[in-house]
């Protein structure tokens, strides 16, 4: 090839890699007008137009020029990037993917459940890797699973990494595998959340299933960060370690959601860029404000403006963090560990080189795995502490965890030791009685075939049907029922069933008062205030709060969000959106939790995930059943950031921790329900119910269309869907409420629990 052909041709290789510096600024700032990259664009291309026209010396001089303006500009935005900058690197086509890491970062792979557009999502990739490293001369191959999410190059059947319910299922699929198997499982987490849809499994019943599982799979898992998105992220983001991307984000909601729900903009109309960059700032999304706020562990480092997909020596300190990673929390769980521990810490690799300073073996004997369950629940617990202020100090702090522990002590002896021995000694007795009531029926059986022949039986009149007297029920109870306040206003109401079903108007006393607020005709329920369940739905005096000291705060210090607690706390008498109680039905003591529509919308945050841990926590220690009526839930905080989001894993760990032990964990939901919470710790119960007329589901229906871009029927989240679709087991009548209540909990549950 001519000399000047070949210098041609490097010119246009340089014009095209210049080309995709520039198109990458412009894609972190969304402008052509930010400092001179318009009139750069301009420039190549003018160069590009005229490349065989011009002298080659002229051409490089050109590009020189051209190059160092570029260079100028990435050193200036390094130097001044936002966090609304950090995320348009993350949503930049230039952005390594999952299929990027799992060429460059392993040895080898298979991927799994199809490939391509062939796949059960495309969204969601599992494959079977083989990754090894070298300490001094011996080489150590280790296999792994890595599940994650890959957003492609623009390929519509990616869907950008938003994860159907059937990907989430399949990526639960092939963890079970790795714990089969008994090798460790590299998640990769690159979406904007789930695809938010309700066919069956369902986006949120499917997360909640992954957490649940994933809170005690037995096996190490590490997660590493580059986009998280809310629940979608949290699919397959339990793990024993979360590494972050130093310019990725993790977050409970878009700043372009945030934008749109802090600036009341309505559907159709354009956010903000100010209002935009201002939320990204306030949500504290980044890896450095996600470290501080302890919801990741490690920060990888990335090339100054991000990595790309051709950024090989930051996939060389990928793979080094992620075996890395591995490591430590294989040995946290093992026995001999001390040196090498020491070893991994004092280790300054920059994953530059392959040498490792120690090996490690990834396989855990159950002791082992043991160990590594009960360092996970710790982890998670601790997630979030800290955040909701708790009142009590001091001397008084001192008394509440003696009495605790007092307690626990108590239950443990109760019905830890003396209730199973207590229980094997009837059980003795009964096998001896039936045994001897066996032996003695085969005795007596001739004499009293002979006596009832000279003797016949008459019937006892007693023993039959009590004709013309009134049975009163168990549910009618003593006192006077607590009447909705609503039931004092003098006008009446029309059923919105009326049309179809028709309904009469109603009287609102009647309504509110002997109705319960249910239209007779039809069966539909309006809306009723949360105290009328706590008045209505429990033994009289037998309902005592817990827990009124953990109030929610501002931990994020987000604008005006100080006023906003203040006018809820003012507004409520309350000051947090649950409520954690102890109450009897029928007799039946039980622990419950209650999230209410009056305080923030029923949303979850760091004060309510520890509230509803320390709940189950009672319940468990003393074995009494766990009742969580959802008032009304709006999902996570979005002004406590990650760390509303991390309540997800946090009380999931919980409850999967009382069911465990034995407890009943029974859910209704009524009025509104979605996202987080249902995603979560409330959809992963096996036993769900729903109050007619209640919606549940991940997304509301402007979310769904803003997403999919696609309507919903009006009742795609009424209660009856969910019971087609699997997601609750059945719908009560809030007359019924009490009495459906009762028989579950006396038909439910295993033997562990206290009255059983």
């Amino acid at each position: 090839m001519p000399a000047k052909d070949k210098t041609m041709m490097d010119s246009g290789k340089l014009i095209t890699q210049l080309y995709d510096r520039a198109t990458y600024l412009i894609d972190i700032k969304k402008s052509q007008d930010w400092g001179n990259i318009g009139d750069i664009l301009k420039n190549l291309h003018q160069v590009r137009q005229s490349i065989f026209d011009l002298d080659e010396q002229v051409v490089f001089e050109q590009l020189e020029q051209l190059d160092a303006q570029i260079s100028d500009l990435e050193g200036r935005l390094a130097r001044s990037i936002t966090p609304a900058d950090v995320v348009n690197i993350v949503r930049s086509p230039q952005r390594f993917t999952l299929m990027d890491v799992l060429e460059n970062v392993y040895d080898s792979f298979t991927e799994l459940g199809g490939s391509g557009d062939c796949n059960v999502d495309p969204a969601m990739v599992a494959a079977r890797a083989t990754v090894s490293r070298r300490v001094k001369d011996k080489l150590y191959t280790h296999q792994i699973m890595v599940i994650g999410h890959e957003k492609g190059r623009g390929e519509e059947f990616r869907n950008g990494g938003c994860a159907r319910p059937w990907g989430n299922d399949k990526a639960l699929r092939y963890m079970h595998t790795a714990e089969t198997e008994g090798i460790p499982i590299h998640f990769y987490i690159f979406t904007p959340g789930s695809y938010p849809i309700e066919d069956y499994p369902g986006a949120a019943q499917q997360i909640a299933r992954n957490l649940y599982a994933m809170a005690k799979l037995r096996t190490p898992m590490i997660s590493f960060i580059s986009e998280g998105g809310s629940g979608g992220a949290e699919a397959i983001g339990l793990a024993d370690m979360r590494l972050m991307a130093s310019h990725g984000y993790y977050s409970v909601i878009s700043p372009e959601g945030a934008a749109a729900i802090e600036g009341k903009i309505r559907e159709g109309h354009k956010v903000p860029k100010e209002l935009i960059e201002h939320c990204a700032a306030q949500l504290r999304m980044t890896a450095r404000d996600n470290l501080e706020l302890g919801t990741i562990d490690r920060v990888v480092q990335e090339p100054p403006l991000g990595a790309k997909r051709e950024d090989y020596a930051f996939f060389r300190r990928l793979r080094y963090e992620m075996i890395r990673a591995t490591d430590e929390v294989v040995l946290q769980a093992k026995s001999f560990r001390a040196m090498r521990t020491y070893a991994l810490k004092m280790d300054d690799n920059d994953g530059s080189v392959e040498e490792f300073p120690v090996g490690v073996h990834w396989e855990m004997d159950r002791s082992e795995i043991r160990r590594l369950l009960e360092l996970r629940s710790e982890k998670y617990r601790r997630m979030g502490q800290g955040f909701g202020i708790e009142e009590k100090k001091g001397l008084l702090a001192g008394l509440s965890k003696a009495k605790e522990l007092a307690e626990a002590g108590y239950y443990e002896l109760r019905y830890g030791l003396i209730r199973p021995h207590e229980k094997n000694v009837k059980k003795v007795i009964s096998e001896v009685s039936s045994e001897g009531s066996t032996f003695l029926r085969k005795v007596t059986e001739p004499v009293r075939a002979m006596y009832e022949f000279v003797l016949p039986k008459t019937e006892d009149v007693r023993t039959g049907p009590m004709e013309g007297v009134e049975r009163r029920s168990i549910f009618i109870e003593e006192w006077e029922p607590y009447v909705s306040p609503l039931a004092n206003e003098d006008r009446t109401i029309t059923c919105p069933n009326a049309e179809k079903s028709g309904c009469q108007d109603l009287w609102v006393p009647d309504l509110y008062g002997e109705f319960c607020g249910v239209c007779p005709t039809c069966g539909h329920h309006f809306p009723l205030e949360y105290q009328w369940y706590l008045e209505n739905l429990f033994d009289r005096k037998t309902l005592k709060e817990f827990n009124t000291h953990i109030v929610s705060q501002n931990p994020l210090r987000f604008q005006g969000f100080d006023a906003r607690l203040e006018k809820d706390i003012k507004k409520t008498g309350r000051r947090s959106s649950i409520i954690t109680f102890d109450a009897g039905v029928n007799g039946i003591k039980l622990v419950g939790a209650m999230l209410f529509s009056d305080f923030r919308n029923g949303t979850v945050g760091s004060a309510e995930g520890e509230k509803f841990v320390r709940a189950c926590d009672k319940a468990r220690i003393t074995r009494r059943p766990f009742l969580a009526y959802i008032h009304t839930t709006g999902g996570i905080r979005i002004n406590e950031g990650t760390l509303g989001v991390v309540q997800m894993p946090k009380c999931t760990m919980a409850v999967r921790e009382y069911i465990d032990s034995g407890g009943l964990y029974i859910v209704v939901y009524d009025n509104n329900s979605y996202a987080g919470p249902v995603a979560s710790f409330l959809g992963c119960s096996p036993y769900q119910f729903a109050i007619r007329s209640s919606r549940i589901g991940f997304a509301g229906p402007r979310v769904i269309r803003e997403t999919t871009g696609q309507d919903v029927p009006p009742d795609y989240h009424s209660a009856h869907n969910a019971l087609k679709r699997g997601h609750i087991q059945g719908i009560w009548d809030r007359r019924e409420f009490r009495k459906r209540l009762y028989e579950a909990l006396v038909t439910m549950g295993g033997p562990n629990l206290y009255y059983k």
